[in-house]
């Protein structure tokens, strides 16, 4: 007698931890639902928005770069294309109007010039 009474109460806790447990499961669906219902009419307007942001960012920069970015390099191009053709040009004008080392040194020094240096040292010039 004394089991059926423990039976009966584990019977009788077990049907409310069951009711316990689908109230907490039909909370738990009206919370999902309105979480839902938020993502739906607050959340999905802000992506709108970033997205929106997003396409006017990249016009911006499309815009920027093909006004101005694109006509800085190609004139900086230009430019620095002009420069080293004109650098090279006169390098080579230079390098063949230019007497080698040894002549220039002669003809800085003057017509009487001798190497008293190499005279001292025993060094025959002639």
């Amino acid at each position: 007698m004394w089991l059926a009474v423990v039976r009966d109460v584990a019977i009788v806790l077990l049907a409310l931890e069951t009711l316990v447990i689908g109230g907490l499961l039909a909370i738990t669906l009206l919370q999902i639902r309105s979480l839902a219902r938020m993502l739906r009419e607050e959340i999905l307007p802000m992506l709108q928005s970033a997205n929106d942001t997003v396409a006017t960012v990249k016009g911006t920069t499309r815009f920027v770069s093909d006004k101005v970015v694109d006509p800085i390099i190609k004139v900086s191009s230009a430019t620095t294309g002009t420069l080293q053709a004109l650098r090279s040009l006169f390098s080579v004008r230079q390098r063949r109007g230019r007497p080698g080392r040894a002549a220039a040194a002669q003809d800085a020094a003057g017509p009487g010039f001798t190497d008293t240096g190499s005279q001292q040292r025993g060094e025959d010039n002639t």
